[in-house]
């Protein structure tokens, strides 16, 4: 399974308006870990850039002046996203950048959409924790995801911390032995991102001899006759029928 979590600044808020897209980075997931492989440009908008939008990420119209154009760095693009599964936060607003980013090149009309498949982890979050604050400020804040450097929005690092986030709400980071860490906030653990995760390792099945099996029953049946009822009686009842 590889996924891509990726992230845009732009010139404004409005791709319909004619607004750019002046910076993109993405980081590569294969089987939920991260590979170290990463994709990241700034792009020169040739226009200029909203006030409102600069002082979000900080970045100029001067400092883009001697960066590629989009036409330039697309194909680029492509190789890096393509087949993949992209997690975008606010999705809808992302992939409308690329799309017109896209629908500008006189070489090709692709979309979004035809290359890899989108899933909004924005979406993800307001399912999982409804009513609540969901940007990711607020879910780093949640699953105690450091953004300490998250001074001013960045593509790259906020793909990364995006990526950190995704991994803990959705069942888990790759920890011990290989299987998925719980999500403490709620309690919840992923048996099926645990069992995916070990069945990928090379582990010994040790099963228990004669005596040790013997001497469970033994306790299992103490446990009986000073009135309790064992779990596992009830276990092997389900199993049973």
């Amino acid at each position: 399974m590889r996924q891509i979590v990726l992230d845009t600044e732009t010139t404004g808020i409005e791709a319909g308006a004619g607004h750019r897209i002046i910076e993109i980075g993405g980081v590569e997931l294969i089987n939920r870990r991260l590979t170290g492989n990463h994709f990241h440009k700034y792009i020169n908008p040739e226009r200029e850039i909203d006030d409102g939008a600069f002082e979000v990420h900080g970045i100029s119209r001067e400092f883009l002046a001697d960066k590629p154009v989009f036409a330039e760095i697309w194909q680029e693009l492509v190789s890096f996203v393509e087949g993949a599964e992209l997690i975008i936060h606010n999705a809808p607003f992302d992939v409308s950048f690329l799309d017109y980013e896209f629908s500008l090149l006189s070489q090709t009309k692709v979309r979004t959409t035809q290359i890899c498949t989108v899933t909004d982890s924005l979406a993800v979050a307001r399912h999982k924790h409804p009513g609540q604050k969901n940007n990711l400020d607020a879910l780093c804040r949640r699953y105690q995801v450091d953004n300490s450097q998250r001074e001013l929005h960045g593509a790259l690092l906020d793909a990364e911390i995006l990526a950190d986030v995704y991994l803990l709400m959705t069942g888990g980071q790759i920890n011990l032995f290989g299987a998925s860490e719980g999500n403490e906030e709620d309690g919840s653990h992923s048996a099926v991102a645990v069992s995916a995760e070990l069945a990928q390792l090379d582990l010994p099945m040790i099963t228990a001899d004669d005596s040790e099996l013997a001497a469970h029953e033994a306790f299992l049946e103490q446990m009986r006759t000073q009135g309790g009822a064992p779990v596992w009686d009830q276990l092997t009842a389900s199993e049973a029928s």
